[in-house]
């Protein structure tokens, strides 16, 4: 089993090496060791050694390569390589308000299984949330043919305030508690190496994996789901901060003294225009219906908007007007060439209707170029999780990598 906690004392010079020959596997899918050569700049000789210690750790594997149209045939066969699917499994896990969504994954990134369950609380002790996980994990592997022994490891996306490195939580509107160190109790609990992070960064994950991010160094995701999450990509990389609270859209402030924020604070951007925010302003103007749930109570409330209810328009519109200000603001800190909205409530357009994206331009500083493209995901949660479960690759690969080096076992 691989084991996450086993630190190397020294730097294997090769290391860096080994990691960008992978990625750079990973990436291009297939690809000829003198390809990887020249777009590494790692001398040819360097990268046949490395190649053969993936192949040999079973994580690489040589696949023949048809040859193309006017490309010579004589000598030895050219082959490529591309990462070995069967070499590890992993599963990633999103929870969302109301339900958890698991998404398992060979090494490729091809989905072996996909399982969805009702969570019995919206707010788990650690303890509890730990139990859970480990009884959803248990059914959704045997629902494909597999124990979690299988696995090689989990990612795990929550909401709220996590610092990813270390796998600790300091805030989540899903936990009891405040300041745990919830990789280390499920660690323990699945017997796996565990992935924590900001469900939204693990939506950026996807979309760089999966999505519209695919082979774009610089974007920025933004999701509005129960609350409003922002996913930051620079430079190829998920950008979280120093305390794991560096892309808090929705925890920033846009009215000083204003409405209550689920986290406790007063002025948040999600206290405008997350679910709660939108339902707390139709009970304000008596316009639902109590026997209703909350998902209920939110699709009557739109469908109200859309058959021409003045309240209930003004409410959305008045949530439009905040998200297209934030928008702006994303825009003048960041100038990012991309910015892709997702979540459950992208169903629901009036977040991204003309009128609130041209307040967004309006909004921004003016130059002589046009704005960054808004594109619209409405992927669901099982997106989510294949982003949770492309963390765990991303965490199973380095453990992997320094396993070569005699740093893990």
């Amino acid at each position: 089993m691989l084991n996450p906690s086993k630190n190397a004392h020294s730097l294997d010079p090769r290391q860096g090496g080994r990691e960008l020959v992978f990625s750079t596997i990973r990436a291009r899918e297939r690809v000829a060791r003198i390809d990887i050569a020249q777009e590494t700049k790692i001398s040819a000789a360097t990268v046949t050694s490395i190649t053969a210690e993936l192949i040999a750790e079973g994580l690489v594997e040589e696949t023949p390569r048809d040859p193309s149209a006017g490309e010579l045939k004589r000598g030895r066969p050219r082959v490529d390589l591309k990462v070995r699917g069967a070499s590890h499994i992993v599963a990633g896990l999103k929870f969302s308000n109301n339900k958890v969504t698991v998404a398992i994954l060979d090494f490729v990134g091809n989905p072996i299984g996909e399982y969805e369950r009702r969570m019995p609380t919206s707010q788990f002790d650690i303890e509890g949330l730990a139990s859970f996980t480990k009884d959803v994990l248990e059914t959704a592997t045997q629902s494909c043919g597999l124990q979690i022994s299988d696995l090689s490891g989990v990612g795990v996306g929550l909401a709220g305030i996590i610092d990813a490195p270390k796998g600790f939580v300091h805030w989540s509107p899903q936990l009891k508690n405040r300041n745990v160190d919830l990789r280390s109790l499920l660690t323990k609990t699945l017997d796996l190496p565990v992935f924590i992070d900001n469900d939204a960064n693990l939506v950026a994950m996807a979309e760089q994996w999966f999505g519209y991010g695919r082979n774009i160094s610089d974007f920025i995701v933004v999701t509005i789901e129960h609350g409003v999450g922002m996913g930051i990509v620079i430079d190829g990389k998920i950008y979280r901060g120093t305390r794991g609270c560096g892309a808090e859209f929705g925890h920033t402030k846009v009215q000083l003294d204003g409405a209550l924020c689920r986290c406790g604070q007063r002025g948040c951007l999600e206290a405008y225009l997350a679910d709660y925010a939108l339902l707390r302003e139709a009970n304000i103007a008596n316009t639902l219906d109590e026997e209703e749930t909350s998902e209920e109570k939110l699709v009557a409330l739109f469908r109200e908007a859309k058959a021409g209810d003045e309240t209930a328009k003004l409410i959305f519109q008045q949530a439009g007007s905040m998200f297209a200000m934030g928008l702006a603001n994303i825009v003048n800190i960041f100038d990012p060439a991309l910015i892709i909205l997702s979540g459950e409530r992208m169903q629901f357009e009036y977040l991204y209707e003309d009128e609130v994206i041209e307040q967004m331009r309006q909004l921004v500083v003016q130059v002589d170029m046009p704005a960054p493209e808004v594109r619209i995901h409405t992927w669901g949660d099982l997106m989510w999780a294949r982003g949770a479960a492309a963390y765990a690759m991303e965490g199973v690969t380095k453990i992997a990598l320094k396993r070569i080096s005699g740093h893990a076992t």
